[in-house]
């Protein structure tokens, strides 16, 4: 299948920070889409062709579908439960909730309700972290494949610290964990993400178990998460004395690499920032969950000088929004506060090609560059009254997408797009 999409492209080749050529962008545009992958793109004129079948979005943004490199499936009915932080949040409504996902029926109905609020808000890949049963994992995957989304998942390892119902054990998390990369990992656009939640829930012999894991697939990603709150650092260490800090729990079990994705990184001492330069661990900016439970301020200019790659992630549902923009809106705010600065071209490279060089998978999503799956987004900047209003006096694309990253939600997607296919 054979298609034209019109519309104002915007896709990046290089970061802003870094580069002051770091995007193409086409007044008049399109992309040429061939059976899920972007054959070509270029100026409208020079690819129309008769008898090719065409979309035109104009005068609409189209851009590379947004990446969400840390969110949590079985939180769909978590997000918006006012509380404390951290460690109470999970015990009084994060741990009940995903007890529920032993239920088939239930964990297939959040799945599909979950991937449809993605896509409504312009997200096309996501890492997500499942419950500790097999079947959320079954059903994420399932959901994904039919909709033939990029999806990296897997479920949470975790065998202490928590109610009953959604412990496991080191043997029945390894068993589950290879079942499930072995049935999913690579199969179509779906890959497994060795998962064990973080150190607090998992006892030494469990850590061990997701080492071997990380040993007998070094293919798939490893996610947790890493110094979100002071007093789950000090709860984790109390659990690891021996340890020289958070990170070093992780790194005695052999999980470090580029394809760790450490979740918040907050509270960071100067040895762990410079050992995750040196191993390539990723560090994952969860804005709207770190206000709303009152973690902490993320320092992103502090790891980007230091060597840290990192992403940017909405942490449904400590997380607020399942928008990418949203999420973009909190991380400026946060960057702020910090006296640093998070420019709208720097903002939506993070979203799109940086989160995809966190994942090691540019060459797949991420830009809209030829031969790279057909994932897009189409944003309209005036799409509330109070947007349109102000882009009145909007005169550059970067004051287009600050407007955008400000005040844009769900309601600024016009359509999403997953290898090819329009999908709203």
């Amino acid at each position: 299948m054979r298609q034209l999409i019109r519309g104002r492209t915007l896709s990046f080749h290089a970061d802003p920070v870094e580069s002051e050529d770091s995007f193409t962008y086409l007044e008049d545009g399109a992309i040429l889409v061939e059976n899920g992958k972007i054959a070509a793109i270029g100026d409208y004129d020079s690819l129309r062709a008769d008898g090719l079948s065409e979309i035109d979005h104009r005068p609409n943004l189209i851009l590379p579908g947004f990446i969400d490199p840390h969110l949590h499936f079985p939180q769909v009915q978590v997000i918006a439960s006012w509380g404390a932080q951290l460690l109470d949040w999970l015990n009084t409504y994060t741990f009940p909730s995903e007890a529920q996902f032993s239920d088939e029926a239930h964990a297939t109905r959040m799945a599909d309700a979950f991937l449809k609020l993605l896509l409504s808000h312009g997200t096309t890949s996501a890492v997500a972290f499942c419950s500790s049963h097999a079947q959320s994992a079954e059903a994420l995957f399932s959901a994904a494949e039919a909709r033939n989304m990029a999806m990296i998942a897997g479920k949470v390892m975790m065998d202490r610290n928590a109610p009953a119902g959604v412990l496991d054990t080191p043997q029945t998390s390894y068993d589950d964990s290879k079942a499930l990369i072995q049935k999913w990992h690579g199969r179509g656009r779906q890959r497994y993400a060795i998962s064990p939640r973080f150190a607090i829930t998992s006892t030494p012999q469990q850590m061990e178990s997701a080492g071997a894991l990380v040993r007998e697939h070094p293919d798939c990603h490893i996610q947790t998460h890493l110094s979100e709150n002071l007093a789950e650092i000090e709860f984790t260490l109390s659990l690891y004395p021996k340890a020289r800090d958070y990170l070093d729990i992780y790194e005695t079990y052999g999980l470090l690499g580029p394809k760790i994705l450490l979740g918040h990184c907050i509270h960071l001492r100067e040895r762990e920032i410079a050992r995750m330069a040196e191993t390539g661990s990723r560090a994952i900016f969860c804005p709207t969950s770190n206000l709303f439970l009152g973690s902490g301020l993320f320092d992103e200019a502090g790891l980007r000088a230091a060597g840290v790659p990192t992403g940017i992630a909405t942490d449904i549902g400590g997380g607020t929004s399942y928008s990418m923009l949203q999420t973009l809106n909190e991380g400026y705010k946060i960057l702020q506060l910090r006296g640093q600065k998070l420019h709208p071209y720097a903002a939506f490279h993070w979203a799109t090609r940086g989160n995809a060089l966190a994942l090691g998978m540019e060459d797949r999503i991420g830009t809209l560059a030829p031969d790279t799956d057909a994932d897009f987004v189409v944003l309209d900047s005036r799409a509330t009254p109070a947007m349109a209003l102000r882009m009145e006096k909007a005169g550059t694309l970067a004051e287009e997408l600050f407007v955008l990253q400000i005040m844009g939600d769900d309601r600024a997607v016009t359509q999403t797009y997953i290898a090819g296919q329009a999908m709203l």
